[in-house]
């Protein structure tokens, strides 16, 4: 489906006022990427809007020279975050910030080091780690309690620094970015439809969203268009890959408070969906089916087998939730308000079971699906459960309309791009965590100079110390994993 999209060119001083703006009427700020243009640094801001599908891009150039921006941070909270990263990666100073402290930036790093500019040499020899300057809470009984950034088991790396008075969580500080790859330089450079790969692994449960959201992007910049029989085949893709994770979630939180039978179920049926992944692409994680420009899979699901997959799932869910532990542990749990969410600009099912409608399929098509929207209202642990137990269903019955309406062809190759230059191109997926954003800039050669990407987890990731505020130590672990968010997809 065609989207409008408008850019402008703007001085530091027009900025924050169209920023306000925007903010005023109901778009959220979804990206801001900074680009090294040689004598110059430039910032784009992504505002992005729907129903209907409404995009804006402010750009504004800085002097390399003396490289500062007016902080956005007093309008918005994702405004303050990307700030300090572009701080950390290109050396750009937000004026006005009301705390620049890194984010990105590691503490071995050099210090005039900004490894995202054109003229980033490769560092010889890293200085010696220095401690991140965690915030103490001090007072009678308040202690400390540091977790990771190694854990047991396989999960990624991240620090968590609880502050607590007995069991009760006064603060939570979580520390990430120990597996930051520089996946964006990585793609600097790459034949733009060569890098589909590299997509694939920003986050490795979310291949399709993630590799999706890039070749839209990599489609818009060429001016490539695609059927609609192709956009349904790859919406296909994204709700398998929903489903195939929401159940490992809803075993996983049952596990976490001890019911280990319902998560043996959750990883039965979860192995039963992998290798239908595997039947209709030959990869059980769904890579190498999309690509810019196409899509080619090797069979359809079974409608029947998916039905009788959802029949269980309900069943699992229903034998979870009448077990009087388990929902008196999940129950008011890690609550994330309303407001909170919305002032964080959280995404997906984090969102949504706090009561925010945010569905990028809804807000911003490629072609007219009919979208179940899912929502609650606590947003506790409970509702962050129930919300992927009702996706999984909406997403089932969604599935089998797009197969039992499908007729053609399994493999679809676009027509020539349309296009006598390359330029910019948006692509935005609602992934099974939330909405997935990526942008891209593709010059001489059809090479992409510069690839920025923002996974949902970028942006929920700082509404758990939020939710985890008077909550005992305890329950951390299921806080956690009931916003389970990325850290790859975060620390890029």
């Amino acid at each position: 489906m065609g989207h409008n999209l408008l850019h402008y060119r703007v001085s530091q001083e027009e900025l924050a006022e169209m920023a306000g703006e925007m903010l005023a009427d109901g778009f959220r700020l979804a990206m801001m990427a900074a680009h090294d243009d040689g004598a110059t640094l430039r910032v784009v801001y992504l505002f992005l809007a729907g129903w209907p599908d409404r995009r804006v891009e402010l750009e504004c150039v800085v002097p390399k020279s003396d490289p500062e921006l007016q902080s956005l941070a007093y309008l918005s909270f994702a405004a303050s975050r990307f700030e300090r990263e572009m701080a950390d990666l290109y050396g750009i100073r937000p004026v006005g910030h009301p705390k620049p402290r890194r984010l990105v930036r590691h503490g071995h790093w050099p210090e005039d080091w900004y490894p995202m500019r054109r003229n980033a040499a490769p560092v010889k020899e890293f200085a010696q780690s220095e401690d991140f300057p965690f915030v103490t809470v001090e007072g009678p009984g308040v202690y400390e309690i540091p977790v990771g950034p190694v854990h047991a088991g396989l999960i990624e790396p991240g620090h968590f620094r609880f502050s607590v008075a007995g069991e009760t969580v006064l603060r939570l500080k979580a520390r990430l970015w120990f597996v930051h790859r520089g996946l964006e330089k990585l793609f600097e450079g790459r034949a733009a439809d060569d890098a589909v790969g590299l997509a694939e692994r920003v986050s490795g449960d979310t291949s399709v969203g993630h590799a999706l959201a890039h070749c839209l992007a990599v489609e818009d910049a060429l001016g490539i268009r695609l059927s609609d029989g192709a956009h349904r085949l790859r919406a296909l893709l994204v709700e398998l890959e929903r489903l195939y994770n929401h159940v490992a979630d809803l075993g996983a939180l049952a596990n976490d408070v001890g019911f280990a039978l319902a998560n043996a179920h959750a990883q039965r049926i979860r192995e039963k969906l992998l290798r239908l992944n595997a039947d209709v692409t030959g990869n059980r994680l769904l890579r190498r089916a999309i690509r810019p420009g196409g899509i080619r899979l090797r069979a359809l699901p079974d409608v029947a087998v998916l039905k009788s997959i959802a029949a269980d799932v309900a069943e699992v869910a229903e034998l979870t939730l009448r077990n009087a532990v388990v929902y008196d542990r999940f129950a008011g749990t890690a609550v994330l308000h309303a407001q909170d969410a919305h002032a964080m600009g959280c995404l997906g099912y984090v969102a949504r079971a706090s009561g925010m409608r945010t569905d990028a399929r809804v807000e911003h098509p490629t072609i007219a699906l009919p979208v179940t929207e899912i929502t609650a209202a606590a947003g506790d642990v409970l509702a962050r459960y129930t919300v992927r137990r009702e996706e999984f269903a909406a997403s089932t019955e969604l599935l089998c309309h797009l197969i039992e309406s499908h007729s053609g062809a399994n493999e679809y190759v676009s027509v020539r791009p349309s296009r006598a230059q390359p330029g910019s191109g948006i692509g935005i997926v609602e992934g099974w965590r939330g909405t997935i954003v990526h942008r891209v800039e593709i010059g001489a050669a059809n090479r992409i100079t510069r690839a920025k990407i923002v996974d949902p987890s970028w942006l929920n990731w700082p509404a758990l110390p939020v939710a985890m505020a008077d909550t005992i130590v305890p329950d951390f672990p299921l806080a956690n994993k009931s916003f389970n968010q990325s850290y790859a997809g975060n620390d890029l």
